[in-house]
């Protein structure tokens, strides 16, 4: 008999209530093993010690009787981490750092169950996340020497800016964003953790490994999942990433196909900086060890003069003055159809509300899962449905919101940075 992760009932708290009395007595009749009948009556009934002690405080309080209101049985949560809490986890312990607090794993579990997610997870489950989202425990540093990379401020500061740009004085969009990204799930995509009597063991028919994958592109705006944009393809071969499976060829093909026909001229088209959405034009500027020749015509093409009495060292280093700036294929595609391309700043999955919504949809997957592939693929439609245009509207405020906090923290830290003395 195990009451582990359900709900106790009048019925069941009396069956503790019961089973502890009876206990008590063989304890004090010295008929017990154990000294601890709390403990004897959490291993017959396969609860915790805390949910016994909890049903017995509340049957005395009550004046020896059990209320109807039903008590949640303490144990092992049901789910492991998804990777779509590390953006809700970083903005977090980010916060509380800026203001110079002590976080701790029962802070940041605290506040994921009370987020509107109720996020539940064990302590040891939550701190293995944090370790292998890279967060490190240590005695940390002065607010004032609280920093990050400059390539990565300013990686979002330039973002930000744009956005800031894109605003009304009500806050409404001048120009209509939308958000694109890539995903995958596999076949055997499913919550990892199940209840099981201790003395029988677990068994689940879970084949081993990943299985078969599934690769998906999709984007959204304020209206919602954007129409006839969604491709969803089987991935060749099994790799660890998805981004081995997508390409340059296969991405622009969606982009111009299935993306720009499907959203407004004026878009702000917004994706991070994977490899193939940054696959740079080809550049025609003389390389170090070209010939004196090349040079020469390179400056000629470009209208810069030049004197015979130069070296080639010289001649390439007058050519690197002139140096274009390298641009991306897919923003000139972009441009060509009346579209601008924005990149978010590395490091910064939360200013994509696109992320959460392929959470949303693998916790939807994993709930329905059986192993098959053609489950898979039937129950896709069905987790895309999950995301509702209010849905999408709610993660883009989100994530508009985390945008304003960045802009306020950052000058705040630069004021304080700002008034340390380096030697």
């Amino acid at each position: 008999m195990s009451f582990q992760g359900k709900e106790f009932t009048k019925e069941m708290k009396q069956l503790v209530v019961n089973l502890k009395e009876f206990y008590d007595i063989e304890r004090r009749q010295k008929k017990l093993q154990s000294p601890w009948a709390t403990e004897q009556t959490a291993k017959g009934l396969g609860v915790g010690e805390a949910t016994v002690r909890r049903i017995m405080a509340e049957y005395n309080k009550n004046k020896k009787t059990i209320p109807d209101v039903p008590v949640k049985a303490r144990g092992k949560p049901e789910y492991v981490v998804p990777q779509g809490v590390l953006p809700i986890v970083r903005e977090y312990i980010r916060s509380q750092n800026l203001k110079g607090l002590h976080v701790s794993v029962d802070l940041v579990r605290n506040y994921l169950a009370q987020s509107n997610l109720n996020y539940n997870f064990s302590k040891i489950t939550l701190w293995r996340a944090l370790k292998r989202w890279g967060f490190t425990h240590g005695t940390g540093k002065r607010r004032s020497a609280l920093k990050e990379r400059d390539y990565v401020i300013l990686a979002r500061r330039r973002y930000l800016r744009h956005k800031r740009l894109n605003r009304n004085v009500d806050g409404a969009f001048i120009r209509p964003e939308v958000y694109l990204d890539e995903t995958y799930i596999n076949k055997n995509h499913t919550n990892q953790f199940t209840w099981y009597f201790g003395e029988d063991g677990p068994y689940v028919n879970k084949p081993s490994g990943k299985g078969e994958r599934l690769i998906i592109v999709n984007a959204i705006s304020y209206e919602g999942w954007v129409e006839q944009a969604r491709l969803v393809f089987k991935a060749k071969r099994k790799t660890g990433d998805y981004h081995g499976q997508m390409d340059w060829n296969n991405f622009s093909r969606w982009f111009t196909d299935q993306l720009l026909p499907n959203i407004p001229e004026n878009s702000i088209i917004i994706m991070d900086n994977a490899s193939y959405h940054n696959v740079i034009e080809e550049n025609v500027f003389p390389k170090a060890n070209a010939s004196k020749e090349k040079l020469r015509r390179w400056l000629d093409d470009n209208e810069i003069p030049w004197s015979e009495d130069l070296l080639k060292p010289e001649l390439y280093k007058l050519c690197k003055l002139f140096e274009p700036t390298p641009e991306y294929k897919i923003d000139k595609i972009a441009e060509a159809a009346g579209r601008t391309i924005l990149r978010t700043p590395q490091y910064h999955p939360e200013l994509q509300p696109i992320e959460m919504c392929w959470g949303i949809m693998k916790n939807y997957m994993a709930m329905h899962c059986d192993f098959t592939l053609n489950s898979l693929r039937n129950n896709l439609p069905i987790a895309f449905d999950q995301i509702s245009p209010q849905i999408c509207q709610k993660l883009i405020a989100k994530a508009i919101d985390k945008e304003k906090k960045y802009w306020i923290e950052d000058e705040e830290l630069d004021d304080t940075n700002s008034e340390i003395d380096v030697d």
